[in-house]
């Protein structure tokens, strides 16, 4: 059985993410023909179309966008191939796609990163913040490689590591009237006072069920569209809110009256790291984990 070749592979992959044949041809530094010469010998290669051609634009087939995931694994492991053949190879070096959602890396990695250059100065690190769901499809996709977000949520093919529990505090504004902080009772909130983030963030479910958020109607229907937009409604004395106990020290807090009270050690969320089965870098996952942690 003939095989295709990395580099049809790559330039494939190149031409799925950039969208041009122009402009993937450029970022793999091959002329234009040579590039869609090679699109068109794996297309032969595979008895299938993988790219609608036309005057201004380019659109994968259903079976293209499939092929390109396994192209991004296929590559993915070869170079674990090679790192193996190089056996001296110091753990957590080289490029690592590292997705995070939007509700921890304001908080977390401004402190982190720092350390982790230091810890390990050979490590590439590309960052790609969303919302869980996305950056789970694109690990699963073979773009990224680990994920760092808040449990629980529904995976599948994945590994998971808990890291540590991120505890809820009340997020109200400095003197507002909307509630007692110190004798904080959910049945005393006023309707529609509590904000929250919209649907589709993890943050807004681990807050309704932490923080035992079970009267929808003192939910404000309106939600915001990001932590700093929901921030900002506090600080508005708009409503009060649940954050994480880490964006205490970030900057998001900075220069507002917004003031966090804890709830207690029941409300929380529990903040993980993420990978795809069988990956051959789990070693470094688990060294970058206890890193997060703290732990030698």
């Amino acid at each position: 059985m003939k095989l295709p070749t990395i580099k049809q592979l790559r330039y494939f992959v190149a031409l799925t993410e950039i969208g041009h044949f122009g402009q993937a041809a450029e970022s793999c530094f091959v002329s234009q023909s040579a590039f869609s010469n090679a699109i068109q010998e794996l297309e032969s290669l595979l008895d299938v179309q993988l790219v609608d051609r036309t005057n201004r634009s380019v659109t994968i087939t259903g079976t293209g966008q499939k092929v390109a995931t396994q192209a991004r694994l296929c590559l993915r492991d070869m170079e674990s191939l090679v790192e193996i053949a190089r056996g001296n190879r110091q753990p957590l070096t080289g490029d690592l796609h590292l997705g995070v959602i939007p509700t921890i890396a304001p908080f977390m990695l401004p402190a982190a990163l720092p350390k982790l250059r230091k810890k390990f100065p050979n490590l590439q690190l590309f960052l790609h913040e969303e919302q869980t769901q996305r950056i789970y499809e694109r690990l699963m996709d073979g773009e990224l490689d680990l994920l760092l977000l808040a449990l629980p949520y529904d995976m599948r093919g994945v590994e998971v590591t808990p890291l540590f529990r991120d505890r809820f505090a009340l997020a109200y504004r400095e003197g507002t009237s909307r509630v007692d902080p110190e004798n904080y009772r959910f049945n005393r909130l006023d309707p529609d006072s509590i904000l929250l983030l919209e649907d589709g963030h993890c943050l807004r479910d681990h807050a309704l069920a932490a923080c035992k958020i079970r009267n929808t109607q003192k939910v404000r229907r309106i939600g915001a569209s990001s932590v700093l937009t929901l921030v900002e409604m506090v600080d508005a004395d708009l409503g009060i809110t649940f954050l994480p106990e880490m964006a205490r020290d970030s900057s998001i807090l900075r220069n507002t009256r917004v003031k966090l009270q804890p709830l207690g050690d029941n409300s929380y969320r529990t903040s993980g790291i993420a990978w795809r089965k069988g990956s051959r870098r789990t070693e470094e996952f688990d060294i970058l984990g206890r890193f997060l942690t703290g732990q030698p």
